[in-house]
Protein backbone atom coordinates (compact mmCIF):
# COMPACT_ATOMS: atom_id res chain seq x y z
CA UNK A 1 0.00 0.00 0.00
CA UNK A 2 1.66 3.22 -1.52
CA UNK A 3 1.78 6.29 1.26
CA UNK A 4 0.00 9.24 0.21
CA UNK A 5 2.57 12.25 0.46
CA UNK A 6 2.54 14.38 3.49
CA UNK A 7 0.56 17.69 2.66
CA UNK A 8 1.86 21.08 3.97
CA UNK A 9 0.22 23.61 1.51
CA UNK A 10 -3.90 24.41 1.23
CA UNK A 11 -3.85 25.10 -2.54
CA UNK A 12 -7.73 26.20 -2.94
CA UNK A 13 -7.15 28.23 0.30
CA UNK A 14 -4.30 30.13 -1.09
CA UNK A 15 -5.83 30.19 -4.70
CA UNK A 16 -9.40 32.09 -2.77
CA UNK A 17 -7.29 34.49 -0.54
CA UNK A 18 -4.60 35.56 -3.22
CA UNK A 19 -6.92 36.54 -5.69
CA UNK A 20 -9.00 38.65 -3.04
CA UNK A 21 -5.85 40.00 -2.09
CA UNK A 22 -5.01 41.40 -5.66
CA UNK A 23 -8.55 42.28 -6.43
CA UNK A 24 -8.08 44.51 -3.39
CA UNK A 25 -5.09 45.93 -4.33
CA UNK A 26 -6.54 46.98 -7.69
CA UNK A 27 -9.32 49.03 -5.90
CA UNK A 28 -6.66 50.78 -3.75
CA UNK A 29 -5.14 52.34 -6.85
CA UNK A 30 -8.32 53.39 -8.28
CA UNK A 31 -9.14 50.27 -10.68
CA UNK A 32 -5.55 49.65 -12.59
CA UNK A 33 -2.37 47.82 -11.22
CA UNK A 34 0.68 46.70 -12.89
CA UNK A 35 1.94 43.56 -11.04
CA UNK A 36 5.34 42.14 -11.51
CA UNK A 37 5.09 38.73 -11.83
CA UNK A 38 8.49 36.78 -10.22
CA UNK A 39 9.51 33.21 -10.68
CA UNK A 40 7.15 31.08 -12.73
CA UNK A 41 3.95 31.75 -13.83
CA UNK A 42 2.48 27.76 -14.80
CA UNK A 43 5.18 25.95 -14.08
CA UNK A 44 6.40 26.67 -10.83
CA UNK A 45 7.94 22.90 -10.02
CA UNK A 46 10.05 25.20 -7.39
CA UNK A 47 7.12 25.89 -5.05
CA UNK A 48 5.26 22.18 -5.50
CA UNK A 49 8.49 20.78 -4.04
CA UNK A 50 9.02 23.05 -1.07
CA UNK A 51 4.94 23.24 -0.54
CA UNK A 52 3.83 20.15 -0.39
CA UNK A 53 -0.23 20.62 -1.87
CA UNK A 54 0.96 23.63 -3.44
CA UNK A 55 0.46 22.80 -7.58
CA UNK A 56 2.88 23.65 -10.24
CA UNK A 57 0.13 26.00 -11.99
CA UNK A 58 -1.47 27.47 -9.07
CA UNK A 59 -1.11 31.45 -9.75
CA UNK A 60 -2.00 30.39 -13.52
CA UNK A 61 -5.13 29.06 -12.05
CA UNK A 62 -5.33 32.06 -9.42
CA UNK A 63 -5.11 34.28 -12.87
CA UNK A 64 -7.96 32.15 -14.17
CA UNK A 65 -10.58 33.01 -11.64
CA UNK A 66 -10.06 36.71 -12.45
CA UNK A 67 -9.36 36.26 -15.82
CA UNK A 68 -11.64 38.82 -17.17
CA UNK A 69 -9.73 41.47 -15.31
CA UNK A 70 -6.20 40.29 -16.50
CA UNK A 71 -3.84 41.13 -19.51
CA UNK A 72 -0.35 40.13 -19.50
CA UNK A 73 2.56 41.78 -20.89
CA UNK A 74 5.46 39.58 -21.60
CA UNK A 75 8.78 41.50 -21.18
CA UNK A 76 12.34 40.46 -22.94
CA UNK A 77 15.85 41.77 -22.59
CA UNK A 78 17.00 42.76 -25.92
CA UNK A 79 19.96 41.76 -24.69
CA UNK A 80 19.34 38.51 -23.88
CA UNK A 81 17.55 37.93 -27.70
CA UNK A 82 21.07 38.69 -28.82
CA UNK A 83 22.96 36.58 -26.94
CA UNK A 84 21.05 33.76 -27.34
CA UNK A 85 20.27 33.05 -23.52
CA UNK A 86 19.10 29.92 -22.31
CA UNK A 87 16.73 28.78 -20.07
CA UNK A 88 18.37 25.53 -18.46
CA UNK A 89 15.40 23.78 -16.89
CA UNK A 90 13.78 23.79 -21.14
CA UNK A 91 16.63 23.98 -22.79
CA UNK A 92 15.06 27.04 -25.32
CA UNK A 93 16.55 30.37 -25.91
CA UNK A 94 14.54 33.42 -23.91
CA UNK A 95 12.99 34.62 -27.43
CA UNK A 96 11.66 30.89 -28.23
CA UNK A 97 10.07 31.09 -24.59
CA UNK A 98 8.15 34.23 -25.23
CA UNK A 99 6.38 32.13 -28.01
CA UNK A 100 6.02 29.39 -25.87
CA UNK A 101 4.60 31.53 -22.97
CA UNK A 102 2.06 33.38 -25.47
CA UNK A 103 0.88 30.29 -26.28
CA UNK A 104 0.44 28.54 -22.47
CA UNK A 105 -1.61 32.01 -21.25
CA UNK A 106 -3.91 31.96 -24.00
CA UNK A 107 -4.48 28.42 -24.09
CA UNK A 108 -5.44 29.08 -20.55
CA UNK A 109 -7.49 31.79 -21.12
CA UNK A 110 -5.77 34.97 -20.53
CA UNK A 111 -5.60 37.56 -22.74
CA UNK A 112 -1.59 38.18 -23.95
CA UNK A 113 -2.03 41.75 -24.84
CA UNK A 114 1.68 42.90 -26.12
CA UNK A 115 5.44 41.57 -25.86
CA UNK A 116 7.66 44.84 -24.35
CA UNK A 117 11.51 44.77 -25.82
CA UNK A 118 13.62 45.72 -22.60
CA UNK A 119 17.03 47.70 -23.13
CA UNK A 120 16.56 47.89 -26.36
CA UNK A 121 19.28 49.15 -28.89
CA UNK A 122 18.59 48.30 -32.29
CA UNK A 123 20.28 45.21 -31.61
CA UNK A 124 20.20 42.60 -34.77
CA UNK A 125 18.60 40.34 -33.02
CA UNK A 126 16.10 41.73 -31.24
CA UNK A 127 14.88 43.94 -34.67
CA UNK A 128 14.78 40.47 -36.54
CA UNK A 129 12.00 38.98 -33.34
CA UNK A 130 10.37 42.26 -33.38
CA UNK A 131 9.27 41.78 -37.02
CA UNK A 132 8.57 38.22 -36.47
CA UNK A 133 6.10 39.16 -33.41
CA UNK A 134 4.71 41.74 -35.36
CA UNK A 135 4.10 39.29 -38.40
CA UNK A 136 2.40 36.79 -35.94
CA UNK A 137 -0.14 39.73 -35.35
CA UNK A 138 1.48 40.29 -31.47
CA UNK A 139 1.87 43.99 -30.27
CA UNK A 140 5.67 44.97 -29.81
CA UNK A 141 6.65 48.09 -27.14
CA UNK A 142 10.05 49.57 -27.14
CA UNK A 143 12.11 50.62 -24.16
CA UNK A 144 15.35 51.81 -24.04
CA UNK A 145 18.20 51.70 -21.52
CA UNK A 146 18.31 54.51 -19.63
CA UNK A 147 21.58 56.02 -17.96
CA UNK A 148 22.23 55.79 -14.38
CA UNK A 149 18.89 53.31 -13.69
CA UNK A 150 17.66 53.04 -11.54
CA UNK A 151 19.81 55.47 -8.92
CA UNK A 152 19.50 58.28 -11.06
CA UNK A 153 15.96 59.17 -10.16
CA UNK A 154 16.18 63.26 -11.68
CA UNK A 155 17.11 61.75 -15.47
CA UNK A 156 14.72 58.56 -14.87
CA UNK A 157 11.66 60.30 -13.99
CA UNK A 158 11.73 62.63 -16.85
CA UNK A 159 10.94 62.63 -20.82
CA UNK A 160 14.64 61.85 -21.35
CA UNK A 161 14.34 58.48 -19.47
CA UNK A 162 10.88 56.79 -19.12
CA UNK A 163 9.92 59.66 -21.58
CA UNK A 164 11.23 57.87 -24.07
CA UNK A 165 9.67 54.36 -23.50
CA UNK A 166 6.51 53.61 -25.57
CA UNK A 167 3.61 53.46 -23.18
CA UNK A 168 1.99 50.35 -23.46
CA UNK A 169 -1.19 50.35 -24.17
CA UNK A 170 -3.63 47.89 -21.99
CA UNK A 171 -6.68 47.33 -21.68
CA UNK A 172 -7.70 45.48 -18.41
CA UNK A 173 -8.03 46.21 -14.73
CA UNK A 174 -4.85 44.00 -13.36
CA UNK A 175 -1.95 44.25 -15.80
CA UNK A 176 0.23 41.26 -15.40
CA UNK A 177 4.32 41.66 -16.18
CA UNK A 178 6.00 38.67 -17.03
CA UNK A 179 9.10 37.58 -18.56
CA UNK A 180 10.77 34.37 -19.35
CA UNK A 181 13.63 34.72 -16.33
CA UNK A 182 14.85 37.45 -14.38
CA UNK A 183 16.72 40.48 -15.30
CA UNK A 184 14.30 41.08 -18.02
CA UNK A 185 13.26 44.37 -17.18
CA UNK A 186 9.72 43.75 -15.44
CA UNK A 187 10.11 46.08 -12.58
CA UNK A 188 11.58 48.96 -14.43
CA UNK A 189 8.60 48.13 -17.02
CA UNK A 190 5.68 48.53 -14.62
CA UNK A 191 6.96 51.98 -13.20
CA UNK A 192 7.45 53.64 -16.72
CA UNK A 193 3.74 52.30 -17.00
CA UNK A 194 3.28 54.68 -14.27
CA UNK A 195 5.24 57.47 -15.21
CA UNK A 196 3.29 57.83 -18.55
CA UNK A 197 -0.15 56.84 -17.31
CA UNK A 198 0.73 60.13 -14.73
CA UNK A 199 0.97 62.20 -17.68
CA UNK A 200 -1.84 61.03 -19.01
CA UNK A 201 -4.17 62.09 -15.74
CA UNK A 202 -4.91 58.15 -14.98
CA UNK A 203 -4.97 56.77 -11.59
CA UNK A 204 -2.68 53.28 -11.14
CA UNK A 205 -0.62 51.33 -9.06
CA UNK A 206 2.36 48.98 -8.59
CA UNK A 207 2.74 45.93 -6.46
CA UNK A 208 5.41 43.07 -6.58
CA UNK A 209 4.14 38.98 -6.72
CA UNK A 210 7.34 37.13 -5.46
CA UNK A 211 6.65 33.84 -3.83
CA UNK A 212 9.86 33.90 -2.44
CA UNK A 213 10.98 34.50 0.25
CA UNK A 214 7.82 34.02 2.50
CA UNK A 215 7.96 37.43 4.25
CA UNK A 216 5.21 36.23 7.16
CA UNK A 217 7.91 33.18 8.13
CA UNK A 218 11.32 33.68 9.95
CA UNK A 219 13.83 34.55 7.97
CA UNK A 220 15.77 30.52 8.58
CA UNK A 221 12.63 28.90 8.23
CA UNK A 222 13.58 26.24 5.47
CA UNK A 223 11.13 27.29 3.30
CA UNK A 224 13.03 30.59 2.97
CA UNK A 225 16.66 28.73 3.60
CA UNK A 226 15.69 26.81 -0.19
CA UNK A 227 15.10 30.04 -1.67
CA UNK A 228 18.30 30.70 -1.22
CA UNK A 229 20.06 28.02 -2.09
CA UNK A 230 17.86 28.01 -5.42
CA UNK A 231 19.23 31.27 -6.15
CA UNK A 232 22.82 30.94 -4.69
CA UNK A 233 24.33 31.70 -8.21
CA UNK A 234 22.26 35.02 -8.02
CA UNK A 235 23.98 35.57 -4.68
CA UNK A 236 20.44 36.75 -3.36
CA UNK A 237 19.94 36.81 0.53
CA UNK A 238 17.30 36.88 2.24
CA UNK A 239 16.81 39.61 5.63
CA UNK A 240 14.74 41.48 7.72
CA UNK A 241 13.26 44.09 5.96
CA UNK A 242 14.13 46.98 8.37
CA UNK A 243 11.91 49.52 6.64
CA UNK A 244 8.92 47.58 7.66
CA UNK A 245 10.48 47.16 10.93
CA UNK A 246 10.58 50.61 11.45
CA UNK A 247 7.28 51.64 10.09
CA UNK A 248 4.89 49.16 12.14
CA UNK A 249 7.15 47.19 14.44
CA UNK A 250 6.33 44.03 12.54
CA UNK A 251 9.32 41.79 11.78
CA UNK A 252 9.21 40.25 7.77
CA UNK A 253 11.22 38.92 5.12
CA UNK A 254 12.78 40.08 2.19
CA UNK A 255 15.05 39.93 -0.16
CA UNK A 256 18.55 41.85 0.18
CA UNK A 257 17.62 43.55 -3.25
CA UNK A 258 14.73 44.87 -2.99
CA UNK A 259 15.82 45.81 0.50
CA UNK A 260 18.98 48.03 -0.96
CA UNK A 261 16.82 49.47 -3.78
CA UNK A 262 13.74 50.61 -1.90
CA UNK A 263 14.76 54.12 -0.57
CA UNK A 264 15.17 54.76 -4.68
CA UNK A 265 12.01 52.99 -5.85
CA UNK A 266 10.45 55.48 -3.27
CA UNK A 267 12.02 58.41 -4.91
CA UNK A 268 10.96 57.32 -7.90
CA UNK A 269 6.92 57.20 -6.68
CA UNK A 270 7.43 60.40 -5.08
CA UNK A 271 8.58 62.21 -8.31
CA UNK A 272 6.31 60.39 -10.40
CA UNK A 273 3.41 60.44 -8.33
CA UNK A 274 3.88 63.49 -5.48
CA UNK A 275 4.04 60.88 -2.39
CA UNK A 276 4.89 56.90 -2.12
CA UNK A 277 2.39 54.22 -1.96
CA UNK A 278 4.60 51.82 0.32
CA UNK A 279 6.38 52.34 3.84
CA UNK A 280 8.32 49.14 3.05
CA UNK A 281 9.23 46.59 0.47
CA UNK A 282 7.19 44.12 2.49
CA UNK A 283 4.05 46.49 1.71
CA UNK A 284 4.89 46.51 -2.39
CA UNK A 285 4.48 42.66 -1.94
CA UNK A 286 0.94 40.70 -2.72
CA UNK A 287 1.85 37.06 -1.76
CA UNK A 288 -0.68 35.33 0.48
CA UNK A 289 1.13 31.78 0.40
CA UNK A 290 2.51 32.18 4.05
CA UNK A 291 -1.56 31.77 5.05
CA UNK A 292 -1.91 29.00 3.13
CA UNK A 293 0.59 26.23 5.04
CA UNK A 294 -1.65 24.08 6.83
CA UNK A 295 1.64 21.76 8.04
CA UNK A 296 5.01 23.29 8.83
CA UNK A 297 6.33 20.24 9.79
CA UNK A 298 5.76 18.34 6.23
CA UNK A 299 6.79 21.92 4.62
CA UNK A 300 10.29 21.80 6.43
CA UNK A 301 11.09 18.72 5.84
CA UNK A 302 9.96 19.38 1.83
CA UNK A 303 12.19 22.27 2.05
CA UNK A 304 15.78 20.81 3.58
CA UNK A 305 15.40 17.84 1.07
CA UNK A 306 15.21 20.60 -1.89
CA UNK A 307 18.36 22.60 -0.30
CA UNK A 308 19.99 19.26 -0.86
CA UNK A 309 18.76 18.59 -4.40
CA UNK A 310 20.23 22.33 -5.14
CA UNK A 311 23.40 21.01 -3.58
CA UNK A 312 23.78 18.40 -6.08
CA UNK A 313 22.82 20.85 -9.05
CA UNK A 314 25.36 23.13 -8.14
CA UNK A 315 28.12 20.82 -8.12
CA UNK A 316 26.94 19.34 -11.44
CA UNK A 317 26.77 22.96 -12.65
CA UNK A 318 30.71 24.10 -11.27
CA UNK A 319 31.39 20.22 -12.61
CA UNK A 320 29.84 21.75 -16.08
CA UNK A 321 31.16 24.44 -16.30
CA UNK A 322 27.87 26.42 -16.07
CA UNK A 323 28.54 27.97 -12.36
CA UNK A 324 30.58 29.00 -9.76
CA UNK A 325 31.88 27.30 -6.43
CA UNK A 326 31.48 30.26 -4.61
CA UNK A 327 27.27 28.73 -5.11
CA UNK A 328 28.19 25.54 -3.79
CA UNK A 329 29.85 26.69 -0.81
CA UNK A 330 27.18 29.11 0.00
CA UNK A 331 24.42 26.09 -0.26
CA UNK A 332 26.26 24.06 2.15
CA UNK A 333 26.24 27.12 4.43
CA UNK A 334 22.78 26.49 4.12
CA UNK A 335 22.80 23.28 4.66
CA UNK A 336 24.42 23.92 8.01
CA UNK A 337 21.51 26.67 9.14
CA UNK A 338 18.89 23.95 8.14
CA UNK A 339 20.18 21.18 9.94
CA UNK A 340 20.86 18.37 7.00
CA UNK A 341 23.26 16.61 5.15
CA UNK A 342 23.30 14.33 2.01
CA UNK A 343 22.73 11.83 4.68
CA UNK A 344 19.12 12.44 4.64
CA UNK A 345 18.20 12.06 0.76
CA UNK A 346 17.99 8.22 1.47
CA UNK A 347 18.38 7.13 -2.30
CA UNK A 348 22.62 8.76 -2.41
CA UNK A 349 23.42 5.79 -0.47
CA UNK A 350 21.05 3.13 -2.04
CA UNK A 351 22.50 4.19 -5.64
CA UNK A 352 26.34 4.79 -4.47
CA UNK A 353 25.79 1.38 -3.06
CA UNK A 354 24.54 -0.24 -6.05
CA UNK A 355 27.03 1.10 -8.14
CA UNK A 356 30.05 -0.44 -5.63
CA UNK A 357 28.47 -3.98 -6.04
CA UNK A 358 28.77 -3.18 -9.63
CA UNK A 359 32.36 -2.57 -10.00
CA UNK A 360 32.00 1.54 -10.23
CA UNK A 361 29.59 1.25 -13.01
CA UNK A 362 26.67 3.66 -12.93
CA UNK A 363 23.85 2.87 -10.92
CA UNK A 364 20.16 4.89 -9.99
CA UNK A 365 18.62 4.66 -6.94
CA UNK A 366 14.97 5.60 -6.71
CA UNK A 367 12.85 6.01 -3.74
CA UNK A 368 9.35 4.94 -3.68
CA UNK A 369 6.29 6.88 -2.03
CA UNK A 370 6.09 3.79 0.44
CA UNK A 371 9.41 4.60 1.39
CA UNK A 372 11.28 1.66 -0.53
CA UNK A 373 14.44 2.07 -2.73
CA UNK A 374 14.92 0.02 -6.29
CA UNK A 375 18.40 0.90 -8.23
CA UNK A 376 18.98 -0.03 -11.23
CA UNK A 377 22.91 -0.85 -12.99
CA UNK A 378 23.83 -0.20 -16.14
CA UNK A 379 23.88 -3.92 -18.77
CA UNK A 380 24.23 -4.55 -22.06
CA UNK A 381 20.39 -3.63 -22.88
CA UNK A 382 20.08 -0.80 -20.86
CA UNK A 383 21.44 2.18 -18.87
CA UNK A 384 21.10 2.53 -15.26
CA UNK A 385 18.23 5.24 -15.51
CA UNK A 386 16.23 2.80 -17.72
CA UNK A 387 16.49 0.23 -15.56
CA UNK A 388 15.76 1.92 -12.69
CA UNK A 389 12.32 3.22 -13.83
CA UNK A 390 11.63 -0.38 -14.96
CA UNK A 391 12.42 -1.80 -11.58
CA UNK A 392 10.37 1.00 -9.83
CA UNK A 393 7.24 0.36 -12.22
CA UNK A 394 7.56 -3.17 -11.27
CA UNK A 395 7.10 -2.62 -7.63
CA UNK A 396 4.28 0.27 -7.89
CA UNK A 397 2.57 -2.60 -10.35
CA UNK A 398 3.40 -5.54 -7.29
CA UNK A 399 5.60 -7.63 -9.74
CA UNK A 400 8.41 -9.81 -9.12
CA UNK A 401 11.76 -8.18 -9.18
CA UNK A 402 13.21 -10.78 -11.71
CA UNK A 403 10.35 -10.58 -14.54
CA UNK A 404 11.24 -9.28 -17.82
CA UNK A 405 9.29 -7.23 -19.12
CA UNK A 406 10.73 -6.07 -22.83
CA UNK A 407 11.51 -9.02 -24.70
CA UNK A 408 15.25 -8.41 -26.02
CA UNK A 409 14.04 -9.11 -29.66
CA UNK A 410 12.08 -5.77 -29.28
CA UNK A 411 15.28 -3.95 -27.94
CA UNK A 412 17.41 -5.24 -30.11
CA UNK A 413 15.92 -3.90 -33.27
CA UNK A 414 15.87 -0.72 -31.50
CA UNK A 415 19.75 -1.04 -30.79
CA UNK A 416 20.76 -2.22 -34.06
CA UNK A 417 18.58 1.56 -35.40
CA UNK A 418 20.96 3.46 -32.58
CA UNK A 419 23.96 1.97 -33.85
CA UNK A 420 24.35 0.91 -37.39
CA UNK A 421 21.87 3.49 -39.35
CA UNK A 422 21.82 6.57 -36.44
CA UNK A 423 25.51 6.05 -35.69
CA UNK A 424 25.37 6.51 -31.94
CA UNK A 425 28.51 4.67 -29.98
CA UNK A 426 25.79 3.66 -27.04
CA UNK A 427 23.61 0.87 -27.69
CA UNK A 428 22.08 1.15 -24.65
CA UNK A 429 18.24 2.42 -24.24
CA UNK A 430 18.06 5.81 -22.87
CA UNK A 431 14.95 6.10 -20.72
CA UNK A 432 12.82 7.18 -23.43
CA UNK A 433 13.46 4.57 -25.89
CA UNK A 434 13.00 2.22 -23.20
CA UNK A 435 9.67 3.58 -22.20
CA UNK A 436 8.31 3.41 -25.81
CA UNK A 437 9.85 -0.39 -25.97
CA UNK A 438 7.68 -0.88 -22.65
CA UNK A 439 4.57 0.77 -24.79
CA UNK A 440 5.30 -1.28 -27.65
CA UNK A 441 5.18 -4.73 -25.34
CA UNK A 442 1.64 -3.75 -23.34
CA UNK A 443 0.08 -4.28 -26.77
CA UNK A 444 0.57 -8.07 -26.35
CA UNK A 445 2.17 -8.36 -23.06
CA UNK A 446 -0.65 -7.75 -20.13
CA UNK A 447 2.39 -7.82 -17.52
CA UNK A 448 3.89 -5.11 -19.71
CA UNK A 449 0.84 -3.12 -19.64
CA UNK A 450 0.57 -3.48 -15.84
CA UNK A 451 4.17 -1.69 -15.12
CA UNK A 452 3.41 1.07 -17.98
CA UNK A 453 -0.05 1.86 -15.91
CA UNK A 454 1.98 2.36 -12.91
CA UNK A 455 4.54 4.41 -13.90
CA UNK A 456 2.32 7.72 -13.26
CA UNK A 457 2.92 6.62 -9.49
CA UNK A 458 6.70 7.66 -9.91
CA UNK A 459 5.88 11.38 -9.74
CA UNK A 460 7.05 13.23 -6.44
CA UNK A 461 9.66 10.43 -6.19
CA UNK A 462 13.24 11.18 -4.89
CA UNK A 463 16.30 9.53 -7.30
CA UNK A 464 19.82 9.93 -7.54
CA UNK A 465 22.66 8.41 -9.84
CA UNK A 466 26.17 8.23 -9.60
CA UNK A 467 26.89 10.27 -12.93
CA UNK A 468 25.78 12.80 -14.49
CA UNK A 469 22.84 11.93 -16.67
CA UNK A 470 22.57 12.52 -20.46
CA UNK A 471 20.13 15.38 -21.15
CA UNK A 472 17.08 12.98 -22.50
CA UNK A 473 17.24 11.14 -19.20
CA UNK A 474 17.39 14.08 -17.19
CA UNK A 475 14.23 14.92 -19.17
CA UNK A 476 11.99 11.94 -18.55
CA UNK A 477 12.93 11.89 -15.22
CA UNK A 478 11.75 15.79 -15.05
CA UNK A 479 8.33 15.00 -16.92
CA UNK A 480 7.79 12.24 -14.94
CA UNK A 481 7.97 14.12 -11.66
CA UNK A 482 10.59 12.23 -10.28
CA UNK A 483 13.04 14.33 -8.42
CA UNK A 484 16.53 13.38 -9.59
CA UNK A 485 20.19 14.56 -8.35
CA UNK A 486 23.27 13.44 -9.87
CA UNK A 487 26.74 12.93 -8.32
CA UNK A 488 29.16 15.38 -10.45
CA UNK A 489 30.97 12.86 -12.48
CA UNK A 490 30.88 11.78 -15.93
CA UNK A 491 30.62 8.08 -16.59
CA UNK A 492 33.76 8.30 -19.26
CA UNK A 493 36.60 10.81 -19.01
CA UNK A 494 35.67 11.96 -22.29
CA UNK A 495 36.06 15.91 -22.67
CA UNK A 496 32.38 15.95 -24.82
CA UNK A 497 29.66 14.52 -23.37
CA UNK A 498 26.04 14.91 -25.02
Amino acid sequence: MLKLKKIGFDNAAYISRQSEQIRKRINEFGGKLYLEFGGKLFDDFHASRVLPGFAPDSKLQMLKSIADNVEVVIVINSSDIESNKMRRDLGITYDVDVLRLIDAYRDAGLFVGSVVLAQFREQPAAQAFKLKLEQLGIKVFIHYPIEGYPYNVAHIVSENGFGKNEFIETERPLVVITAPGPGSGKMATCLSQLYHENLRGNKAGYAKFETFPIWNLPLKHPVNLAYEAATADLNDVNMIDPYHLEAYGETTVNYNRDVEVFPVLNAIFEKIEGVSPYKSPTDMGVNMAGYAICDDEAVKEASKQEIIRRYFAALCDYRMGRGKHDAVDKIISLMNQAGVSVEDRKAIKAAVDRSTETDGQPAVAIELPDGKIVTGKTSDLLGASSAALLNAAKSLAGLPDDLLMIAPSIIEPIQKLKTSILKNHNPRLHSDETLIALSMSANTNPVAKKALDAIGGLEGCEAHSTVILSQVDQDVYRKLGINLTCEPRYQTKKLYHK
